[in-house]
């Protein structure tokens, strides 16, 4: 166990916020471990895939740091089991730089991604981002939006196709989220990076595109989606008629 990690453990649950981070490098995490401490958060970290999985799931944590090269089950498997069961923001860190290795994480659920090596202060940012968004996300209105067949529970944080309820990720509850507000009119690449990540897209990123392409996926119905792209301007909701109506 690395310095600092049974202190982490000890704390009271609401002193600061929580991260685990899994990642089999033993000397980053004693590095992450003192510097995090030291920008008021509480790190915990696991140095395999099958226990940080299950220490997920025990735990109530702010944030998920994920390493997709990890002994007993990698990084990926490690998101996609966690997603049948939480929602909790992650941030994967991968030494490959493949654009597939992020889009697949992207695809499986993660709310963003850093490749390696990297800066402790870009983390330190993208960590707060994301939490920025959550806290945000949280908020918002408490009430319902309904748009044909789909309704948005902001308060419970589930969304529903009729009776049917969807299995979204947090930054997909989100983008729906805005885009339902926004239904009828295209809502910009900018706009969505504005509220997921507090700063205009960058010309080739593909973070945005890969989370709308999942979200239209989970909310096809009969071949048909309600998120619609149009070309050089964003994305439009724009829902099936209500089928009661």
């Amino acid at each position: 166990m690395l310095a600092g990690q049974s202190r982490a453990s000890r704390e009271p649950e609401n002193s600061s916020p929580a991260l685990l981070l899994v990642d089999d490098d033993a000397e980053l995490c004693e590095l992450m471990v003192e510097f995090f401490s030291q920008h008021g958060f509480r790190v915990e970290s696991v140095q395999d895939g099958r226990r940080g999985l299950a220490r997920a799931l025990e735990r109530r944590f702010a944030l998920v740091l994920l390493d997709v090269m990890l002994p007993s089950l990698d990084g990926f498997e490690v998101l996609h089991q966690l997603r049948q069961q939480s929602s909790v923001p992650v941030i994967m860190l991968t030494a490959r730089t493949e654009q597939q290795d992020r889009i697949s994480g992207l695809n499986a659920g993660a709310d963003d991604y850093l490749p390696k090596p990297f800066g402790p202060e870009e983390l330190l940012a993208r960590i707060r981002a994301v939490l920025r968004r959550t806290r945000q996300a949280g908020l918002r209105s408490t009430g319902i939006l309904q748009a044909g067949r789909f309704k948005l529970d902001s308060a419970a944080h589930q969304v529903w196709r009729e009776a049917t309820r969807l299995e979204l990720t947090s930054i997909e509850f989100d983008i729906l989220s805005l885009l339902m507000r926004s239904a009828g009119r295209a809502v910009s690449r900018d706009e969505i990076a504005g509220v997921l990540y507090h700063r205009e897209a960058l010309p080739f990123e593909r973070a945005i595109d890969v989370h709308v392409s999942h979200l239209r996926k989970k909310l096809e119905h009969q071949g048909q989606s309600a998120i619609q792209t149009i070309r050089g301007v964003g994305y439009l909701f724009s829902p099936e008629p209500d089928s009661t109506a």
